[in-house]
């Protein structure tokens, strides 16, 4: 009974034997071995390096952290020719071909030219400097691709609505301040930036942000030091894969780094054992009584310095033979898998990036873009018109909102934004156009617009819109104008030129169309 009491552990034992002591330490030390198995296991399934990044990534990237990564890709944009090339083709198939800007209000039939307006700040000579010019737009593309984000500021003179863009650095943007519980709300940029030996401070709003109440400054937090904000120059922040809740984006060089230093060291390494197999061309068998002597006079002294294709006369008892290259491995296309991970970065493919279909491909295969390709570069072009759209539409609202701005209108508040209309409702809606990445021949565009044009139901206004564009013909409004009278109705100078000329003519203007 003792003992059964015992076992239920009701009543201690008195004594305890050593062999069950035994027992007991060896049943302790299988439990340990046990748990460090266990222990072993789980770290064998989640290893250290990704168990702290994963840490390190509990929010998003550190300021510093993505400062960091954008300074070395810019380094690689230069230094490495995958990373340059492949910005540069991402840069061309976006902006290469251009894209059409108009606004359809452009002073006919009674409305506010809205276009002139557009297109004064699109060919403004610092605007395109800054923004809208060809070299501007391959630097934003580039700086899109190493940094991941563009800050685009828009200086506006609050008199007569004039808008200069220019950008900030982004290693300048140190915080983002958004609505209090509304990440997705951005009122206020924070920059910082050195002139000399002096440090400065300002705060930017959102290009959106436009409250009823204009502080001159902001404090972040109780007892800090109150920000000067810039309200007459408000940035558009344009990011790229930035994900959900972060607020900066990284650049798609970033994920392509550690490939492209890859590649490098092997061409590097590949470039080395071509050079250590070129050392020793050929080898010499020689008979051992040959004196040394006679044997470096007896013609292997001259043999560097023959031409490619000569013959050499041995002695007697002399051999000379090529060292063999058979069990060398010098095929650099060995190294492509590790290009295609380059590739796949930037969203390009390899054959693309390196310029070169391979030895199973063809010149075809290296020149055409598949779909998914397209449509990245369709999506690229999309974040563009976003940006375009938001900034040209701070445009027309400045054109308005100024005492001595050209357009005229009303606002109407909602919340801390404000909605500007123009004046008898004219229409103040952006078209913008980027020309089709698909390379279809030339012919067969014309043959379509051809047959369109043979329908009778497509004006003829927008039959020159598109056959200027097909062609690839620069400033198609400035071209568009001028078959157009002062209603905006098609002239066709087949039909119509002497009947324009006579009424130019009557009406005291220069008779040519």
């Amino acid at each position: 009974m003792g003992r059964i009491r015992q076992f239920l552990g009701l009543e201690e034992s008195a004594t305890v034997t050593e062999t069950e002591s035994g027992a007991l330490a060896s049943a302790e030390y299988k439990l340990e071995k046990l748990q460090e198995s266990l222990g072993s296991l789980e770290l064998a399934m989640q290893d250290a390096g990704w168990e702290r990044l994963v840490m390190d990534m509990a929010g998003e990237f550190s300021r510093e952290g993505l400062k960091r990564s954008a300074q070395l890709c810019r380094l690689m944009a230069i230094a490495n020719p995958l990373i340059k090339r492949g910005l540069a083709v991402r840069a061309a198939y976006v902006h290469g071909q251009g894209v059409g800007i108009t606004a359809r209000a452009d002073g006919t039939e009674g409305t506010q030219d809205v276009n002139a307006v557009i297109q004064q700040f699109l060919d403004d000579d610092s605007n395109r400097a800054n923004f809208t010019g060809a070299q501007a737009k391959v630097r934003l593309e580039t700086a899109l691709g190493t940094d991941g984000n563009v800050f685009i500021t828009c200086f506006t003179d609050p008199l007569d609505g004039r808008v200069d863009a220019r950008t900030l650095p982004f290693d300048e943007i140190v915080e983002k301040i958004t609505a209090p519980g509304d990440r997705g709300t951005t009122h206020y940029y924070r920059r910082r930036w050195r002139e000399g030996t002096t440090e400065y401070e300002e705060l930017y709003p959102d290009l959106r942000y436009r409250p009823g109440m204009r502080a001159k400054t902001f404090t972040a937090d109780l007892g800090g030091t109150a920000t000067r904000i810039n309200w007459d120059s408000p940035v558009y922040h344009l990011h790229d894969n930035g994900l959900d809740g972060w607020s900066f984006g990284i650049g798609d060089a970033y994920a392509a780094l550690p490939w492209a230093r890859a590649y490098k060291e092997f061409l590097e390494d590949w470039t080395m054992l071509i050079k250590a197999l070129s050392k020793i061309a050929f080898t010499a068998v020689r008979d051992k009584k040959t004196p040394a002597s006679q044997r470096a006079r007896s013609g292997l002294r001259d043999l560097s310095n023959m031409p490619a294709g000569s013959s050499v006369e041995m002695s007697e008892g002399q051999k000379l033979e090529a060292v063999p290259k058979s069990g060398a491995t010098i095929d650099s296309g060995s190294g492509r898998p590790v290009m295609s991970m380059v590739a796949a970065a930037l969203g390009l493919p390899v054959t693309t990036l390196s310029a070169d279909p391979g030895q199973t491909g063809a010149r075809a295969v290296a020149e055409t873009l598949n779909l998914p390709t397209r449509l990245e570069f369709q999506f690229r072009q999309s974040l563009w018109t976003e940006a375009y759209r938001a900034i040209l539409g701070y445009v027309i609202d400045q054109a308005i909102q100024a005492p001595r701005g050209p357009l005229k209108g009303g606002t109407a508040r909602r919340g801390d934004t404000l909605a500007m209309t123009l004046a008898g409702g004219d229409d103040r809606t952006l078209d913008i156009v980027w020309p089709d990445l698909n390379d279809l021949p030339i012919e067969t565009i014309m043959k379509a617009i051809e047959a369109a044009d043979g329908t009778g139901t497509i004006p003829k206004l927008l039959i020159a819109r598109l056959t200027m564009r097909a062609l690839g013909v620069d400033d198609v409004d400035e071209w568009l104008a001028k078959i157009t009278d002062d209603n905006g109705d098609f002239i066709d100078p087949a039909v119509n030129a002497g009947q324009v000329a006579a009424d130019n003519f009557r009406d005291g203007k220069i008779p040519i169309v």
